[in-house]
């Protein structure tokens, strides 16, 4: 009976322990096997999920660091408390655009919030000049992460979790 006690009380321990992270859009959630882009869909960059956006911004699905704002303003990275670095990477064959469509109000090495709006986006101009508005949403230090995929079909910025994130 004790073992079973203890078995339970670790398991609530790690679970608690695991990072979320949640949805920096509003949309359709796809898998990357979906995404029409190898980089994405054969996970080179990271396992993780992807978006179809409906409306609205990035944000921040939970609270980090900033360290990676692309040139081009399409993709964002941030590091977590616990070592996990996610990418957002805004739509396909974006970095061809130049920044058109993106309007980036974070920076480099600055802390944020979960939930906190990282890019305004303007979602028609970048439907009318990139290959695709999907956006990946990966973890680019998955090698050293256990992940669970949450497989939810839709999602809520800040309120859909994505994925649970934890030490191997």
């Amino acid at each position: 009976m004790r073992y079973k006690e203890l078995v339970r009380m670790l398991s609530k321990y790690f679970k608690k322990r695991r990072l979320q992270i949640f949805a920096p859009l509003k949309g359709e959630v796809l898998s990357l096997d979906q995404v029409p882009d190898p980089v994405f869909s054969k996970k080179m960059m990271g396992e993780g999920v992807a978006i179809l956006p409906k409306e609205g911004g990035v944000h921040a699905p939970f609270e980090g660091i900033i360290i990676l704002v692309a040139e081009s303003k399409h993709a964002i990275g941030i590091r977590a408390k616990d070592g996990t670095e996610v990418l957002i990477h805004v739509g396909l064959e974006t970095v061809s655009l130049k920044g058109e469509g993106f309007q980036v109000l974070v920076k480099k090495g600055e802390a944020v919030s979960s939930g906190q709006l990282l890019m305004e986006v303007d979602w028609k101009a970048i439907g009318e000049k990139a290959k695709s508005v999907i956006t990946p949403i990966v973890i680019t230090n998955s090698e050293n992460r256990e992940i669970e995929i949450t497989h939810v079909n839709e999602s809520n910025i800040g309120e859909t979790v994505l994925m649970y994130v934890g030490p191997k």
